[in-house]
């Protein structure tokens, strides 16, 4: 695949690297409520994610292309932005696969990386391009994170369940029910789901 030589490579992943998140049923904050997170890192000090399927409605590429001074094609006007998460709303990162790379590109999966960078902008919405675009791309502003065992709090307490990563579910958000769709790689629905394992438990209260 064209590009990846000049990327960085997400080192010591562990089991949630490069998964996506799933919301449950009774995700007690509202920014969340039926998310999907692609998770960008996870370690024993922090984790960072994106969530792929809530677009900012009445917000396109051309605004954000117009406040960093450059000049938007006309494709830009129909390229979506994601509500990436409540953390750093003011920055766009870019979900993207990686036959598009630059120095500043980080590989989480061998198909998929994140750039938060001006460049890849002016490339996918730009007059002029550096490089071709990527084939395909999300681009979200803020970013979902969590601090040391947090993840982990929320995981126990049936807050989340995760299954592996799905291109289309992260590149086509904006037209398909992601949730649903995420909820489908492991076999259930919404309405599978039992009140009991949905929900949100106290930290102190036993999984089983």
């Amino acid at each position: 695949m064209s590009g990846n030589s000049n990327c960085t490579s997400v080192a010591d992943q562990d089991f949630l690297t490069g998964k996506l998140l799933i919301a449950m049923p009774n995700m007690g904050d509202p920014r969340f409520e039926k998310a999907v997170v692609f998770m960008c890192a996870h370690d024993g000090d922090h984790a960072m994610g994106i969530i792929v399927n809530k677009r900012v409605e009445d917000l396109a590429l051309t605004q954000l292309l117009e406040q960093l001074d450059i000049e938007p094609s006309t494709q830009a006007s129909q390229t979506p932005v994601f509500f990436g998460g409540p953390v750093q709303t003011e920055r766009g990162l870019v979900v993207h696969t990686l036959d598009y790379a630059v120095a500043a590109t980080v590989a989480v999966t061998p198909n998929i990386g994140i750039t938060a960078t001006r460049e890849i902008l002016e490339d996918i919405g730009g007059p002029l391009t550096a490089q071709p675009p990527p084939d395909k791309y999300l681009l979200a502003i803020g970013h979902a994170g969590w601090g040391p065992g947090q993840l982990e709090q929320e995981l126990a307490m049936n807050a989340w369940i995760h299954c592996n990563v799905d291109e289309s579910i992260i590149f086509k958000g904006a037209e398909t029910p992601a949730w649903n769709n995420a909820l489908k790689k492991l076999g259930v629905s919404s309405e599978m789901l039992s009140s009991e394992w949905a929900e949100i438990r106290s930290s102190d209260k036993p999984l089983n």
